[in-house]
């Protein structure tokens, strides 16, 4: 019998692993209640493409045959059934991946290795997701697949790049997510679609099989219902892959232990681009984090808005432009308009403003280095507030650089950060903040976020579900 509340099953992996025990949900049953969901959320923009529902009962009842044949197939198997879905710029052989451009299409060969991980894992996937074009934006309003609409308030942006990912999984379509994140495009949808969004150490997760946006700053990025889901995944995807140049062993980090220190930026630091509602939202995370064992220190926040202005005022736009350079000269109208003008602003940069532009980048990493002398974790917000559409085509480049403001320094400092969710502000809008540590610090991150979540009990996602029970603690 199918476990259900007024809303239906809850799709975090705690909740699904209780439910598939013996005589319980079986994974073509979840994929039943899933392909119901989708045909539900009708036309939503949430996907460019997705598996055929043949496909994937096909996939679930192999799943459930093997686990007939072997029970112990459950336990090696900690995804077993569970749905999920993946940006489309990132390759799943049998699909196409566009990266948001029709013209750029290509049939990969082969998987992304975090994707095989995960398929590995027992996982299934349920489609590709709509993103802004190339990976260039925050808003989630860059595509010729249209606009996925935010499940609090469809007036308002679903965040980007990652857009469809994180709709997918705020909707209860999947049980998570594969974003990429090389300015913020995991951690601004995850904040306003009520998610956690981890932006992991550059290199951990392999990008072998991701179109760059700017390759030495990628990231693979987990879009998921709680930061203990989050840490079961990275557990996955965070192997060594000798075929990424970029890839990274993971290292040991420092825990972050019951009493804390936690930097935030001085008051006279802060953006919130006049929304007096995220302000007092954070105000009261701060107060959340002292109750919960934190002591606050507030910082000067200089270097790391030093850092995030390089981004994409300084010569990294050449990175994108690697990537489109032979559309853009074959065929610029295949381009957006406002990626097209992002991009293209590369070419006023030089050799010589590359090499001006890491010097400087050097120096604001020793700066910020010192923070964690003083600190274990910076917290801030995820986005000092959230647009409307119509705000956004007003103004695409200033409202985007905006949502920026907290996020585009992170990789280029080389840190690691988890999104969550902290309560809600103005017409029943998210507010989400960001755990920031040193590269590595992934597991002491997703350790307090668990423990911040905890401790706020917000729902999960759009729906109405909240934490189930006792839930594993990530691993420090």
């Amino acid at each position: 019998m199918l476990p259900h509340d007024r809303e239906g099953l809850s799709l975090d992996l705690v909740g699904l692993r209780r439910a598939f025990q013996p005589d319980g949900l079986t994974a073509l049953g979840l994929i039943e209640l899933i392909i119901k969901r989708l045909a539900a959320a009708g036309d939503d923009h949430v996907w460019i493409a997705r598996s055929a529902p043949d496909a994937l009962r096909a996939r679930a009842i192999a799943l459930d045959e093997e686990r007939q044949k072997d029970p112990a197939a459950f336990a090696r198997l900690p995804l077993f059934g569970v749905p999920f879905a993946v940006k489309d710029n990132i390759d799943v052989a049998g699909f196409a991946t566009t990266a948001g451009c029709p013209a750029f299409a290509y049939v990969p060969a082969a998987t992304a290795f975090a994707v095989e991980r995960l398929l590995a894992a027992g996982a299934i996937i349920i489609g590709k997701t709509n993103l802004d074009q190339f990976a260039t934006g925050l808003v989630g309003t860059r595509s010729p697949y249209g606009v996925p609409s935010n499940p609090f308030d469809r007036h308002y942006v679903p965040g980007g790049s990652s857009s469809g990912s994180a709709v997918a999984v705020a909707k209860g379509l999947v049980s998570f997510a594969l974003g990429t994140d090389t300015a913020g495009s995991g951690r601004v949808p995850a904040a306003f679609n009520n998610i956690v969004g981890l932006k992991p150490t550059i290199g951990i997760v392999s990008t072998a099989g991701v179109v760059p946006a700017c390759r030495t700053l990628d990231c693979v990025s987990i879009l998921a219902l709680t930061a203990a889901d989050a840490a079961c995944l990275i557990e996955l995807c965070a192997v060594y892959d000798p075929r990424d140049p970029y890839a990274r062993p993971v290292q040991p980090s420092r825990p972050i232990g019951p009493s804390f220190r936690f930097a935030m930026p001085r008051a006279s630091d802060r953006e919130f681009f006049g929304d007096s509602a995220s302000a007092a939202s954070f105000a009261r995370t701060g107060s959340a984090l002292e109750e919960i064992g934190g002591t606050r220190i507030e910082i000067n926040f200089a270097p790391f808005r030093a850092a995030a202005a390089l981004l994409y005022g300084g010569p990294w736009l050449a990175e994108r432009f690697v990537v489109v350079e032979p559309l853009l000269s074959r065929a610029p109208e295949a381009l957006l308009p406002v990626t097209r003008e992002v991009i293209a602003a590369a070419r006023q940069y030089s050799a010589s403003d590359a090499f001006k532009a890491f010097y400087r980048l050097a120096e604001l990493r020793r700066e910020a280095e010192a923070l964690w002398q003083e600190a274990d974790v910076l917290v801030v917000p995820t986005a000092g507030t959230i647009y409307t559409l119509d705000e956004v085509a007003a103004e695409p480049l200033a409202r985007n650089t905006d949502l920026g403001f907290y996020t585009n320094f992170v990789n280029l400092l080389d840190l690691a950060a988890v999104a969550l969710p902290a309560g809600f502000c103005r017409g029943g809008l998210p507010f989400g903040v960001s755990l920031i540590g040193p590269a590595f610090a992934d597991p002491a991150l997703l350790s307090l976020a668990w423990r911040l979540q905890r401790h706020l009990d917000l729902p999960l996602g759009a729906t109405r579900h909240k934490l189930a029970g006792t839930v594993n603690r990530p691993r420090q």
